[in-house]
């Protein structure tokens, strides 16, 4: 495969085209504490099911991405042990007995070092991938990602991950009013709620993709062969 060369994809709302050298896979937290069944998520009440289905197709995506020597990045949301850049809005929204920096079932919740806020074995970075670190919901707010990206000479994203009403959703947003264009992938992202999944993936390829594209990882595989 020529890097260099433009390759097609099938998508909605129409085929998203990409330089693969100027394309970055970007996994949007895939911690333990939102998909393995022990974490915190799962104390909340939520089906982890619902996004441990997006492990395997993130598996096969980050494999060939990785065989293709392109770029990677990984993020995770958490915040610093002293809880100095979590607001106290976010602290006690939802009013639930337990908050962020509580102790939980993987250690003290949302706290980076904690074994909880680590990203899942079956995807963990190789030392080479960056990981941002995010107090926020956007990969994009208080990071080093737009430096990153732009140092890499990245144009264009591949965005997966959880959850996609949320992080992925306020992610490419911001990417998208940074002027990347993202194509998201349906088999690669999860929500809680099966009804948000579809919401949300909606909202990014409304009015010709007002927010990017949607397709599925098979047809970004048999692109990259």
């Amino acid at each position: 495969m020529d890097i260099n060369k433009t390759l097609t994809v099938t998508a909605e709302p129409y085929a998203f085209e990409f330089i693969p050298s100027q394309c970055a896979l970007l996994i949007i937290d895939m911690q333990r504490d939102f998909l393995e069944p022990g974490g915190f998520g799962a104390m909340l009440g939520n089906d982890v099911e619902q996004l441990r289905r997006t492990i395997s197709p993130n598996q096969k995506l980050l494999a060939a991405w990785r065989a293709a020597g392109l770029k990677i990045v990984h993020t995770r949301e958490g915040h610093r042990p002293d809880l100095s850049d979590l607001p106290l809005s976010k602290k006690i929204r939802g009013r639930s007995t337990m908050c962020i920096g509580d102790a939980g079932p993987m250690g003290r919740i949302l706290v980076r070092g904690e074994p909880g806020h680590d990203i899942i074995p079956e995807l963990y970075p190789l030392p080479d991938e960056p990981i941002i670190d995010k107090c926020g919901k956007g990969a994009f707010y208080a990071t080093d990602l737009n430096t990153i990206l732009n140092n890499y000479n990245i144009k264009q994203l591949i965005v997966t991950g959880v959850t996609t009403e949320v992080c992925v959703n306020t992610t490419v947003r911001e990417a998208n009013d940074r002027g990347y264009e993202c194509l998201v992938l349906e088999d690669c992202v999860g929500s809680y709620f099966p009804k948000f999944q579809v919401a949300a993936l909606d909202m990014i390829k409304a009015q010709g993709g007002i927010f990017g594209w949607v397709s599925q990882s098979d047809k970004v595989l048999n692109v990259l062969k």
